[in-house]
């Protein structure tokens, strides 16, 4: 039996790579995981051998502290593998099967995912509706930030790439499949993105950037994307993005009427999340800041995406509201202007087929757009340590050195 080396969260601001053991088809006792999931069999899943995984924003905010993830937590919830072992239980997916698994961890049997909603699944975490893999207060399933993981409900869940050597040329696209690209989509779409909008996108991280291509795809005749970073903010304008230095400017409405003519978009996306700062020279963290203003540029009647991360526990917050995910927003402003917000979990079995035949057909170029770069597994804490500083990079790690370079 081979062992199965993983990034795991060791203390903040440092990941270890670590042999956490070879998985097997029962979700056993580990850090981070639900007592109450302890022993569940899972002969509805495989094990996979994986071909890549990628360090998410997401991510980062365990590791740096700023949640309640227990020492030891393996990571990563971004995986797309090779099949090696199929539970008994499973009838349509196969050994040899190359898939991209959802980071939404879902039964296909709940209420929930039978109307689709698959970020909600009510019987994958004992505590709430939801769960992913390798993150914190979601149920403790293993992260795939590793050589080998378990992924449960196969039949179900995965999504199959229909040729083998077609999905490894283009692998550092269909990779995003798991998370940021139907993520950064998600909040595109759901913001009501459609032919000749104009939209506003908060944050140039690689979901932003995911986003912001999104809306592209969509039809948007103008995308803007805001961010502190003029490094993420030069990848953001390679595409085509119209960009704000918001570490230059507090004024996002004046800075969008210098693009658009007028001071508002037709609607917005929050991919940014709670440990947003304020904008200007002097920024400090102020985490209602991106919900807020994007409240105020976004015309009345408009819709708001808010696929970034806001938690309901933050040990590190500025204030104690906001350590338990009570942030100071002007909902009044929301009311006023009849603004829609949409926000939780993406879910991504919504989206991801179509998605990946727009990498398929060459449509959709979500790897250039986040500039995707790949590690191997030994050097993702060089990769935690870069992107935490603001690399305008998206790190694919290969476990298996699988990817060509």
């Amino acid at each position: 039996m081979p062992g199965n080396r993983a990034v795991v969260y060791v203390e903040p601001g440092k990941v270890e790579v670590r042999d956490i053991g070879y998985p097997d088809l029962v979700l056993r006792d580990g850090p981070g995981v639900n007592p109450r999931n302890v022993g569940r069999k899972c002969e509805h899943g495989v094990i996979l051998k994986v071909v890549s995984t990628n360090i998410c924003g997401s991510d980062q905010h365990m590791v740096r502290g700023r949640t309640t993830a227990p020492s030891g937590l393996p990571l990563g919830h971004e995986i797309t593998g090779e099949i090696i072992e199929v539970g008994r239980d499973v009838e349509f997916m196969k050994k040899g099967d190359l898939v991209s698994v959802p980071f939404n961890i879902a039964c296909g049997r709940c209420r929930s995912c039978k109307e689709r909603n698959t970020h909600i699944c009510e019987n994958v975490n004992p505590d709430r509706p939801g769960s992913a893999y390798g993150y914190v207060d979601m149920g403790g399933w293993v992260g795939g930030q590793s050589e080998y993981v378990m992924v449960p409900y196969a039949d179900f869940q995965l999504l199959k790439f229909p040729d083998k050597d077609q999905a490894m040329e283009k692998i550092l696209d269909l990779t995003m499949l798991s998370d940021i690209f139907p993520t950064g989509f998600h909040g595109a779409f759901s913001a009501g993105v459609r032919p000749g909008s104009t939209v506003y996108v908060a944050g140039a991280g690689p979901v932003g950037l995911a986003a912001a291509h999104s809306a592209q795809l969509l039809g948007a005749a103008v995308v803007i994307v805001g961010d502190l970073n003029p490094e993420r903010l030069a990848q953001a304008r390679s595409f085509g993005c119209e960009t704000i230095d918001l570490s230059q400017h507090d004024d996002l409405g004046e800075q969008i009427e210098q693009i658009l003519g007028v001071p508002e978009v037709d609607c917005a996306v929050d991919c940014v999340g709670f440990e947003a700062h304020g904008h200007g020279a002097n920024h400090q963290e102020a985490p209602a800041t991106v919900l807020n203003s994007i409240m105020e540029v976004t015309r009345a009647g408009g819709r708001l995406g808010i696929p970034g991360l806001y938690v309901t526990g933050d040990p590190g917050a500025i204030d104690e509201d906001a350590k338990i995910g009570s942030l100071k927003i002007r909902i009044g402003l929301g009311w006023a202007k009849a603004h829609t917000f949409v926000t939780g979990q993406t879910p991504v079995m919504q989206y991801h087929r179509g998605l990946m035949m727009s990498i398929l057909s060459g449509k959709a170029q979500i790897a250039k757009a986040v500039n995707a770069t790949v590690i191997s597994l030994d050097d993702a804490p060089t990769g935690y340590s870069q992107f935490d500083k603001g690399a305008a990079r998206k790190f694919v790690i290969d476990p298996h050195g699988m990817i060509k370079r």
